[in-house]
């Protein structure tokens, strides 16, 4: 036990917990008699264990919110919280989380990443739903939501997070892909505090689609969502109901030709004076994904009033290869001022960070 604690106490936020609670399983499935010792009962569990490296083989597709937490700051800064889709062993995903301090010129500190991650513990809520609630003690950094039923055992891919705004009520709702090995299906991950988060299937013919995309608040008193509802097309919808959602309104098609294969939605759309930005990634020759931008009436979102006529970030030379290569994709991005912060994935490995005025942005769309 003392050589197990030596290779492993300093990897793990307590460690003999986890040991203790493996045991338990154990002994439970088995009828195992109890052992007089505790460190006997943290050895057997220690053999039913191993480390899983959640991003060793790939990171990427970030969103980005509001933090709940804005004290101690400048007056021009703003304190946010990066959603990051981790890959590891068996290309399983998960979500993982950063946090950072962006002030109105575009200045970035993002906050050191942690030593430590901790894997949110599966219950059930009171309103029957799945939760994943995070330990108290640790950073959000430190905070991991794995796969942990059968219909998303293949990962948790892309969350889509925005604050919903409703009225006198608000709270933290994102879009994710549950990929099981052999179905894809979208849920719904909603919070309020990032410490206890509820996972909740989606119904409806839309929810069998990849990429939906909530927009910040309700558009004449219904729910909406931008999503790609054919592999190819891109969809207006609405819904009285945040769990069930089926087919839309086509409100455009690829166009030019970086996006000829497929267009879809990247991120929740961000409001503006002007329209939605709803920021989109398109797909061309050789699979390149770029990422372009389109411009929603404020009152309509299924009216499009402009485009990107060319890609607004394109894989460069220096950033082509990757876990998948020829890719740029991001999955959130955050108005500060007059000026809109994306963070967005290259090659499926590496993470990077893109600021643009407002007004400049706007011009690109026709």
């Amino acid at each position: 036990m003392e050589t197990l604690l030596a290779d492993f106490e300093n990897r793990h936020r307590e460690v003999r917990q986890y040991f203790e609670d493996r045991y338990e399983a154990i002994a439970r499935d088995l009828d195992l008699p109890t052992p007089a010792r505790n460190a006997e009962r943290a050895l057997i569990g220690a053999y039913f264990c191993h480390e899983y490296s959640f991003e060793a083989a790939a990171l990427m597709n970030p969103s980005v919110v509001l933090h709940p937490d804005q004290s101690g700051l400048g007056p021009d800064e703003i304190r946010f919280l990066m959603s990051l889709r981790a890959v590891g062993e068996g290309h399983i995903s998960s979500i993982t989380f950063r946090q950072g301090v962006l002030s109105s010129d575009g200045a970035m500190q993002l906050r050191p990443e942690s030593r430590l991650a901790v894997a949110a513990s599966p219950e059930t809520g009171t309103d029957g739903h799945l939760r994943l609630q995070r330990q108290d003690g640790g950073p959000i950094e430190e905070t991991v939501l794995f796969p942990v039923t059968q219909a998303h055992r293949g990962g948790l891919e892309d969350l889509r997070l925005v604050k919903f705004d409703d009225g006198d009520d608000s709270f933290y709702c994102g879009t994710y892909t549950a990929w099981s090995g052999r179905e894809i299906a979208s849920e719904l991950l909603i919070t309020r505090d990032f410490r206890s988060f509820d996972l909740r299937p989606i119904s409806g013919c839309a929810a069998r689609d990849k990429g939906m995309a909530l927009f910040p608040r309700r558009i004449g008193g219904d729910y909406a969502m931008i999503v790609r509802q054919d592999a190819e097309n891109l969809y207006f919808i609405r819904s009285a109901d945040l769990s069930c959602w089926s087919a839309g309104e086509k409100i455009a098609g690829p166009m030019h030709t970086w996006e000829l294969v497929q267009i879809g939605n990247c991120a929740p759309p961000v409001e503006l004076d002007e329209g939605w930005l709803l920021l989109t990634h398109g797909v061309g020759a050789m699979r390149k994904y770029c990422i372009g931008a389109m411009l929603l009436d404020k009152d309509n979102p299924a009216r499009v009033l402009g485009r990107s006529r060319t890609p607004l970030l394109s894989p460069s030379d220096v950033g082509r290869e990757g876990y998948v290569p020829n890719v740029v994709y991001t999955c959130g991005a955050l108005r500060h001022g007059d000026y809109m912060f994306m963070p967005f994935g290259i090659a499926d490995c590496i993470v990077g960070f893109a600021m643009v005025r407002i007004d400049r942005f706007l011009e690109t769309l026709v």
